[in-house]
């Protein structure tokens, strides 16, 4: 049975590419979305990349990530990061390991980015790299 590792993206993130790409960014998720693949092959895991606005989705991601027997998840939630409690209890009511990733740094930006509801139920953060930050999220994900 392949190695599964569930990359999902929250809110906005549909928009890469042209959404300030002076904050996120040039690549699409699909550019994103590529260069996981790829590398994925090299090292012997299969990526499902997803994307939603919803909330929701993504809590029952998470679960079915569980349930799949996932290596890991890489979650970007996008604004959810500073207000889902629901993704918080999700990544805490699973055992599958969740690695936060955000393409800027929080904290060089606004003070209401600075707090994670994600964070302290996390494995652990990635932020500021840009799309690099999927890559480095995605060894490490595969290292667990």
């Amino acid at each position: 049975m392949a190695r599964i590792i569930f990359v999902l993206n929250g809110p906005n993130l549909n928009l890469l590419g042209t959404r300030e790409p002076e904050v996120y960014g040039h690549d699409t998720l699909d550019d994103i979305a590529e260069r996981m693949e790829d590398r994925g092959r090299e090292i012997g895991v299969e990526i499902d990349l997803r994307q939603s606005n919803h909330e929701g989705h993504l809590v029952d991601w998470i679960h079915e990530a569980a349930s799949r027997g996932a290596t890991a998840v890489i979650l970007n939630p996008g604004g959810l990061t500073h207000t889902s409690v629901a993704l918080h209890d999700a990544i805490k009511a699973v055992t599958v390991p969740v690695i936060e990733v955000h393409l800027s740094n929080p904290h060089a930006r606004e003070a209401f980015r600075h707090k994670s509801f994600v964070a302290p139920a996390a494995r652990g953060t990635i932020a500021g790299f840009g799309a690099d930050g999927y890559l480095l999220a995605l060894d490490a994900a595969a290292r667990l």
